[in-house]
C-alpha cells in the first residue's frame, strides 16, 4: 500500500498553492514527460495562449497518469516551465482556476522557471512531472 504524507516544516514560510516535501512509502514511481498544450497530432492547440496551453498540458499529464492507473492526487513533484514569468504572474488567477479544475485541493512540490524558449516555438509553458502510483 502507498501512503503519502505533506511535509511543511513550521521554519520555512507556509507554501501557497504547492508543498514543500511529500514523503511517500511504497508505490511505483511514473516520471512524467514535459507536456504542452499540444493537441493529439502534437501541434500547439492555442498558439499565443498561456491559460489554454496551461490547460492542455496539465490534461495531457494527467491522461499519462491515467494511463498508468493513477489520479491526478499521485502526482507528487511538478516542474513549471514557462516563456513568461510576468505572464505567468498576470494570468495567476485563471491558472489556479485551471489547476484546481485539474487537481483540486492536492498541491505536490511544485518549481516555476522561466526558460528562453522550449522545443515547441508556440508553446509557452511545459510541465513534468513524478507521480507515485500504488502497487500493481
Amino acid at each position: 500500500m502507498k501512503t503519502q504524507r505533506v511535509i511543511n516544516p513550521s521554519a520555512l514560510a507556509r507554501p501557497s498553492g504547492f508543498s514543500h516535501g511529500i514523503l511517500t512509502e511504497g508505490g511505483r514511481m511514473l516520471f512524467l514527460a514535459g507536456q504542452t498544450g499540444s493537441d493529439a497530432s502534437g501541434r500547439i492547440a492555442a498558439p499565443g495562449d498561456l491559460v489554454r496551453q496551461f490547460d492542455l498540458a496539465i490534461a495531457n499529464l494527467g491522461a499519462v497518469v491515467a494511463e498508468a492507473g493513477g489520479k491526478p492526487a499521485d502526482v507528487v513533484k511538478l516542474n513549471v516551465f514557462v516563456r513568461s514569468r510576468d505572464d505567468y504572474v498576470a494570468k495567476l488567477k485563471p491558472l489556479g482556476e485551471v489547476y484546481r479544475k485539474h487537481f483540486g485541493r492536492h498541491y505536490p512540490t511544485m518549481a516555476l522557471f522561466e526558460v528562453s524558449g522550449l522545443f515547441q516555438t508556440d508553446a509557452l509553458v511545459e510541465v513534468e512531472g513524478i507521480a507515485v502510483l500504488d502497487r500493481a
